[in-house]
């Protein structure tokens, strides 16, 4: 049976001695992350936590996040991470559309806890635990944990139960929560394991937000093979070097604009970094030019992961790197792909279409929502959203969300192939082109910018840069607007529909 529940006791036994978990200079071995996990499932059960009941977790980064992703599947209960991010409306709907019954917090987070407190449910009013303090209406975990055991727990799990809900990071609308099973979660920690070639010896740092579930391709093998974890609170560039040459880190994972400051980073230098053995970007695509330069400075170590959280991957191997640049590689093994045209047939190769695939990490659904999960997954295949085309090797290229396409004049245009243009730009740092309204043409292209560090460029400058240089008229941008930073999500992905969306208030652009 693939079932995690008992993963963390296993490496206890086997590998009690090695590091398991290192979190602002405390590193813990396998045996005591174990006995920290198992005293943490025996303090929800002291709650009346049971297979099946959903604990929400609202947390930063913090040891506790990580116990909690073990502790509370070892149950057959449901992991239910959420952003700190999150204000008093949206978590409110979030803790009521997942039925938690209890949620895990930190001190910091009780002012939007208590604006919505009344508002919530009187099960979970009861059980509000707090990993770094005690106040009043709240269990201590330190206290819970105290008098619990640090036995294995007893409870029966099976590969089919719920190991999470996943809520999405809303970079295309209103949340939904994304099942995952015990048997995805070991389906990551087996495929992804292979596709990074972890070992037991391999140190693996993670720097972002450990509730988005691009952690899971890193952290899932990390745990199966018993190697070492280190987590950052946040993500922070100069700190990122120093851990990876402290720890000589081999394994790390970030989203293209984190890659893009860690490159430019006051103290980087490639020896500091020499331990890597592989450097993944995910999330997002990266540029082209940045693809270029971190292949310059880090040889042989980029890996790229296109997926979504519902259950589809494509992996870019260093191998192929510079050979399939501007792609996004190919399915893992036991994963199948096509694209399609809009009546559902299969295009050909080099043709654009959506971007159907599945493979053994396929949700089980949305959460109370089984009309989106119809349509999402038609046959067992999970439709993307994603326009993209396989070159005659099989390998993906993305072109872009359907919901990004902009339509000038009845002629699609595809906002990265102006991104790749403009991220060319010597003080250019990331891009994101989207369509504004435009009396003439119905839509016309923006390209909003940030800047590297000291460059300098007017709006102007950049326009007539980037207009000078796509390659069809269509695809000129009426005007760059030079930004201090994107809004981002919990996650880090640019969201283009909030930039995006004061342009077309009122009018009938969806967003």
């Amino acid at each position: 049976m693939l079932e995690l529940a008992s993963l963390i006791n296993r490496q206890g036994r086997l590998r009690g001695d090695a590091p398991a978990l290192t979190f602002e200079g405390t590193t813990h071995s396998y045996r005591q992350f174990a006995e920290r996990a198992n005293r943490t499932a025996h303090a929800l059960a002291g709650l009346g936590i049971r297979r099946g009941d959903k604990v929400a977790s609202l947390l930063a980064n913090c040891r506790e996040l990580v116990e909690l992703t073990f502790a509370v599947p070892s149950l057959g209960a449901v992991n239910v991470p959420l952003s700190p991010l999150l204000m008093g409306p949206g978590l409110r709907s979030l803790l009521a559309d997942s039925h938690a019954t209890v949620l895990v917090t930190q001190v910091s987070m009780l002012p939007v806890i208590d604006s919505i407190r009344d508002e919530l449910a009187p099960e979970l009013r009861r059980r509000i635990v707090l990993v770094d303090g005690a106040e009043p209406g709240c269990f201590s975990l330190a206290e819970l944990r105290a008098a619990a055991s640090d036995e294995a727990p007893a409870a029966t799990v099976a590969q089919d139960d719920l190991f999470n809900i996943m809520y999405t990071s809303g970079t295309t609308g209103l949340p939904k929560g994304i099942m995952h099973s015990h048997f995805v979660r070991a389906m990551y920690a087996l495929i992804m394991g292979a596709a990074w070639r972890m070992t037991p010896e391999s140190v693996v740092l993670h720097t972002g937000s450990i509730v988005f579930n691009g952690a899971y391709v890193t952290m899932m093998p990390c745990f199966h093979l018993g190697a070492h974890y280190v987590l950052a609170r946040q993500f922070n560039a100069a700190e990122a070097v120093e851990l990876i040459e402290r720890h000589q880190v081999t394994h790390t994972m970030m989203v293209p604009a984190q890659i893009i400051a860690l490159l430019d980073a006051p103290n980087f230098a490639p020896e500091r970094l020499a331990s890597l053995r592989m450097l993944l970007s995910l999330g997002a695509p990266l540029h082209r030019e940045q693809k270029e330069r971190l292949s310059r400075l880090l040889p042989g170590r980029f890996h790229e992961l296109y997926g979504l959280t519902e259950g589809f991957v494509t992996i870019l191997d260093a191998r192929d790197a510079a050979r399939k640049i501007d792609s996004v590689g190919v399915p893992p093994p036991f994963f199948k792909m096509r694209i399609a045209r809009e009546d559902g047939t299969d295009c050909a190769p080099r043709e654009i279409g959506e971007i159907v695939g599945r493979g053994p990490i396929l949700m089980s659904g949305y959460y109370n929502r089984p009309d989106l999960t119809e349509k999402a997954i038609r046959n067992g295949w999970l439709l993307t959203g994603d326009m993209g085309y396989v070159d005659e090797d099989g390998y993906l290229y993305l072109v872009d969300r359907k919901k990004d396409m902009i339509d000038s004049g009845g002629v699609k245009v595809y906002p990265r192939d102006i991104e790749e243009v403009a991220a060319r730009h010597p003080a250019v740092a990331e891009v994101a082109v989207f369509g504004v309204p435009d009396e003439k043409w119905g839509e016309t292209p923006v390209a909003a910018v940030l800047l590297h560090g000291d460059a300098r460029a007017t709006e102007e400058e950049l326009r007539d840069w980037i207009n000078e240089r796509v390659a069809a008229r269509f695809q000129r941008v009426s005007r760059v607007m030079i930004l201090p930073d994107f809004p981002r999500s919990a996650a880090g992905k640019t969201l283009k529909r909030e930039m995006r969306a004061p342009f077309w208030r009122g009018k009938d652009k969806p967003l």
